[in-house]
């Protein structure tokens, strides 16, 4: 894990009359990492927030919550927390971080504000149209973003969505990441069948995001359940 920072981020949900809407914001397009994508928010654990707790996982809990006011003035809960999923950031990126992924239900009061500097926008909207949107290029998502809002489509409401989580381990996605020369670039995940090699090429079972012109495809022959 050296080099590798830990983080933790927040997929916001909420009920609406048109379907399940969940939080999306987009960052500066100056940063070094991310930039100009289209995020849940979060961010990296703090020293002191792991110092002061007694695992990774409940120091994640507690950045997730700050980073959560810190970057949409939303205030939630550690206890409604969910672990949905981790991420680690593929060798090849400049900055790597090791990301704990929470569901929560989003407060009351939804109204966001966003600071202007690391994020300059923000989005309430359903995952489905999401995918359209990145599909379009008219937004860009990063694969963990994308993973997750195509699990999101398949939810009635935020409690489908907490409900279809609470029923599964939590999956760990250490992607191999894979670009050649007049093929796609595809990230591999655990259970692909070129995974352990990092040939995509392999025959068998596929887990994998496809980066293709209208965005990624992810392939996911059963190895994660939703």
């Amino acid at each position: 894990m050296s080099g590798i920072r830990p983080a933790a981020t927040v997929i916001l949900l909420r009920d609406a009359p048109d379907g399940l809407h969940t939080l999306l914001l987009r960052r500066n397009s100056a940063l070094g990492f991310a930039a100009g994508a289209w995020v849940f928010p979060g961010g990296s654990i703090d020293p002191e927030e792991l110092d002061a707790s007694g695992s990774l996982l409940d120091a994640a809990r507690t950045a997730a919550v700050r980073e959560t006011r810190e970057e949409a003035q939303l205030h939630i809960c550690e206890a409604d927390l969910r672990y949905y999923s981790h991420w680690t950031t593929p060798p090849i990126m400049p900055k790597r971080f090791a990301t704990w992924f929470f569901l929560a239900r989003a407060p009351d009061d939804h109204a966001v504000t966003v600071d202007g500097s690391e994020i300059h926008d923000h989005l309430w909207v359903r995952p489905s149209e999401a995918l359209d949107r990145h599909a379009a290029s008219a937004i860009e998502l990063m694969p963990p973003t994308f993973v997750s809002l195509m699990e999101l489509a398949a939810c009635a409401d935020v409690a489908d969505a907490l409900a279809r989580a609470g029923r599964r381990e939590p999956p760990v996605f250490e992607p191999h990441f894979v670009a050649r020369e007049h093929k796609p670039t595809e990230s591999l995940y655990f259970g692909d069948a070129g995974y352990d090699s990092s040939d995509p090429d392999v025959p068998g079972q596929r887990h994998r995001c496809v980066l293709l012109r209208g965005g990624w495809k992810y392939l996911n022959d059963g190895v994660v359940p939703w």
